[in-house]
Protein backbone atom coordinates (compact mmCIF):
# COMPACT_ATOMS: atom_id res chain seq x y z
CA UNK A 1 0.00 0.00 0.00
CA UNK A 2 0.99 3.37 -1.02
CA UNK A 3 1.86 5.69 2.56
CA UNK A 4 0.56 8.42 0.15
CA UNK A 5 -2.74 7.34 -0.50
CA UNK A 6 -5.71 8.56 1.09
CA UNK A 7 -9.19 7.74 1.56
CA UNK A 8 -12.01 10.55 3.12
CA UNK A 9 -13.76 9.03 5.85
CA UNK A 10 -17.59 10.53 4.53
CA UNK A 11 -20.43 9.81 6.16
CA UNK A 12 -23.70 11.04 5.23
CA UNK A 13 -26.57 12.62 7.91
CA UNK A 14 -29.94 13.83 7.66
CA UNK A 15 -31.60 17.18 8.73
CA UNK A 16 -34.59 17.92 10.15
CA UNK A 17 -36.16 17.94 6.76
CA UNK A 18 -34.42 14.26 5.72
CA UNK A 19 -32.40 16.07 3.33
CA UNK A 20 -28.96 14.23 3.28
CA UNK A 21 -25.61 15.82 3.69
CA UNK A 22 -22.56 14.55 3.25
CA UNK A 23 -19.57 15.20 5.35
CA UNK A 24 -15.78 14.23 5.92
CA UNK A 25 -14.75 13.00 9.44
CA UNK A 26 -11.82 15.26 9.74
CA UNK A 27 -11.15 14.68 13.49
CA UNK A 28 -12.70 13.73 16.42
CA UNK A 29 -12.07 14.28 20.15
CA UNK A 30 -12.99 12.23 23.58
CA UNK A 31 -14.05 14.32 26.27
CA UNK A 32 -16.46 13.73 29.49
CA UNK A 33 -17.61 10.19 28.01
CA UNK A 34 -18.61 11.45 24.54
CA UNK A 35 -17.01 11.81 21.38
CA UNK A 36 -17.13 15.33 19.51
CA UNK A 37 -16.15 15.11 15.35
CA UNK A 38 -15.51 18.04 13.19
CA UNK A 39 -17.42 17.65 10.18
CA UNK A 40 -16.25 19.43 7.01
CA UNK A 41 -19.26 19.34 4.01
CA UNK A 42 -18.57 17.99 0.83
CA UNK A 43 -20.47 19.40 -1.86
CA UNK A 44 -20.98 18.13 -5.44
CA UNK A 45 -20.23 21.33 -7.23
CA UNK A 46 -16.22 22.23 -7.00
CA UNK A 47 -17.28 25.39 -6.93
CA UNK A 48 -19.54 25.25 -3.49
CA UNK A 49 -16.84 23.31 -1.73
CA UNK A 50 -14.15 26.07 -2.66
CA UNK A 51 -16.74 29.14 -1.08
CA UNK A 52 -17.19 26.44 2.17
CA UNK A 53 -13.61 25.79 2.07
CA UNK A 54 -12.03 25.45 5.94
CA UNK A 55 -15.63 25.36 7.27
CA UNK A 56 -16.86 23.31 9.19
CA UNK A 57 -19.46 21.82 12.02
CA UNK A 58 -19.14 19.66 15.31
CA UNK A 59 -21.08 17.36 16.13
CA UNK A 60 -21.65 15.25 19.37
CA UNK A 61 -22.66 11.53 19.51
CA UNK A 62 -25.95 11.47 21.50
CA UNK A 63 -27.75 7.63 22.31
CA UNK A 64 -31.22 8.28 22.30
CA UNK A 65 -33.97 5.09 22.40
CA UNK A 66 -30.29 3.01 22.15
CA UNK A 67 -29.33 4.46 18.96
CA UNK A 68 -26.04 5.82 18.50
CA UNK A 69 -26.77 10.10 17.09
CA UNK A 70 -24.84 12.55 15.74
CA UNK A 71 -26.30 16.35 17.02
CA UNK A 72 -24.75 19.85 16.54
CA UNK A 73 -23.09 21.33 19.67
CA UNK A 74 -25.20 23.43 21.15
CA UNK A 75 -23.50 25.05 24.29
CA UNK A 76 -21.32 28.26 23.27
CA UNK A 77 -18.88 27.69 25.91
CA UNK A 78 -18.72 24.09 25.04
CA UNK A 79 -18.59 24.43 21.14
CA UNK A 80 -15.97 27.58 21.18
CA UNK A 81 -13.32 24.94 23.73
CA UNK A 82 -13.93 22.23 21.27
CA UNK A 83 -13.00 24.82 18.03
CA UNK A 84 -10.35 25.56 20.09
CA UNK A 85 -8.94 22.37 20.72
CA UNK A 86 -9.75 20.89 16.84
CA UNK A 87 -7.90 23.96 15.71
CA UNK A 88 -4.57 23.63 17.89
CA UNK A 89 -4.57 19.95 16.32
CA UNK A 90 -5.03 20.89 12.89
CA UNK A 91 -2.41 23.65 12.82
CA UNK A 92 -0.24 20.54 14.93
CA UNK A 93 -0.67 18.53 11.82
CA UNK A 94 -0.60 20.89 8.93
CA UNK A 95 2.64 22.67 10.57
CA UNK A 96 4.21 18.96 10.56
CA UNK A 97 3.41 18.74 6.43
CA UNK A 98 5.29 21.72 6.06
CA UNK A 99 8.34 19.98 7.92
CA UNK A 100 8.75 17.28 5.29
CA UNK A 101 9.08 19.41 2.48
Amino acid sequence: MNNNEYEADLITLLDDENVEHTFEIIDSIEKDDCVYYALLPVFDDAKEQLEAEGEYYIFQTVEENGEELLLEVEDEELLDELAAEFEKRFEELFDGDDEDE
